[in-house]
């Protein structure tokens, strides 16, 4: 389908697919994955950049899908939730928020595991307090925090095994 005169063609690689979308220029990236991918595990909690529901990787590094605009996506590669794990096999931090109880109602969930997986890739200090600011950006309605941060350092802390194995 060509472009009408108010879209705009980009062409971007969503949790290894590659996609070409036309998109009207004001299109939030959280909006492309939702309504034109369907990609629904990306949730719209605030829609103002506070709450971190929207958590995405884009070219590897962490960006709120809500503030984000598709058109500046051309090019990139985009990670999701559903690109992190599968029914059959999990990654290992959703594996760890599901032994610590890491979400209640799991709406901030896919937001809090896309910024933890971030969080262990970045220069954080080895401690819990680090593990709170690294997350800062992420609300928890419930307040499952504490099991959060376990979820985080027991992944963290196996990689650092594994490293030094």
């Amino acid at each position: 389908m060509a472009a009408s005169a108010h879209q705009l063609r980009i062409d971007l690689t969503v949790n290894g697919t590659v996609h070409g979308i036309d998109i009207d220029p004001r299109t939030t990236l959280l909006d492309l994955l939702r309504e034109t991918l369907d990609l629904t595990g990306t949730k719209k909690g605030c829609n103002h950049g506070q709450c971190g529901a929207c958590t995405v990787h884009v070219n590897g590094k962490r960006v709120l899908a809500c503030l984000t605009l598709a058109a500046l996506c051309d090019g990139a590669d985009v990670r999701t939730i559903e690109g992190v794990g599968t029914p059959e096999k999990l990654h290992p931090l959703q594996d760890a928020f599901i032994a610590h109880d890491g979400f209640q109602c799991g709406y901030c969930t896919s937001g809090q595991i896309m910024s933890a997986l971030a969080a262990l890739e970045e220069p954080w200090g080895p401690d819990d307090a680090a593990i709170k600011e690294a997350m800062s950006g992420n609300i928890c309605r419930c307040g499952a925090y504490p099991n959060i941060v376990a979820a985080v350092q027991e992944v963290r802390k196996s990689a650092e095994g594994g490293r030094n194995a």
